[in-house]
């Protein structure tokens, strides 16, 4: 029976990082709302997604295969980055914010929509920290043949966000303008991110010994 620990790890951690307040999800969220181009959104958000978890995976895992003293420092670093996000979404919880998006506005053109949503999408350098380094190292850290399951988990959970998100946006809408449905997430996305980090160090530490 093949192991399924990697995609659902890879999974987690993607739409634990994905699940957020920010000005990406707000865009998709109005373009649900307006109903435009929203398949086009979707698509660039996702696409957008896979490649940078890919290239992260596969060109970390390929220069941290060589560098065991490296990998061990990003496997670190990796596990103080998720022990932190995790602390900050418990912490978050008790003042959640909101994602609200406008139901107005110009319509835009298909092209003004690629250069929004790719604006906000490779012009924010969380999407680097996350998606490359901290997704990519996770992801290289992996046991020998999990590092393709873990990547396919973890752009099969940007895909479902950003689905759910922009074509499920008439129902998500109100739901995500409760602070109740925050609290709710956040919760959920700090208890993950804590147990992927004790995972994480106990790889680590097994591995050193």
């Amino acid at each position: 029976m093949p192991d399924i620990a990697p995609f659902l790890t890879g999974f987690a951690l993607s739409l634990g990082l994905i699940v957020a307040v920010g000005a990406q999800n707000a865009f998709v969220l109005r373009q649900g709302l307006r109903r435009e181009h929203v398949g086009t959104v979707v698509a660039f958000c996702a696409l957008a997604d896979l490649v940078l978890i890919a290239a992260g995976v596969a060109g970390l895992g390929e220069v941290l295969g060589r560098e065991p003293a490296l990998l061990m420092g990003l496997s670190l670093g990796g596990v103080a980055y998720l022990g932190w996000y995790g602390i900050s979404a418990l912490r978050r919880a008790l003042h959640p914010e909101l994602l609200v998006a406008e139901n107005g506005g110009e319509a835009l053109s298909r092209t003004g929509v690629l250069a929004r949503v790719a604006r906000f999408t490779l012009l924010n350098p969380h999407v680097y920290l996350d998606t490359v380094l901290l997704v990519g190292s996770v992801g290289a850290a992996q046991p020998a043949g999990a590092q393709v399951p873990f990547a396919a988990g973890a752009g099969l959970a940007s895909m479902t966000w950003f689905i759910a998100l922009g074509f499920g946006a008439r129902l998500l809408a109100p739901l995500l303008a409760r602070p109740l449905a925050w609290r709710v997430l956040d919760l959920l996305a700090g208890a993950t991110m804590v147990l992927l980090a004790g995972g994480l160090l106990t790889r680590v530490l097994n591995g050193a010994a």
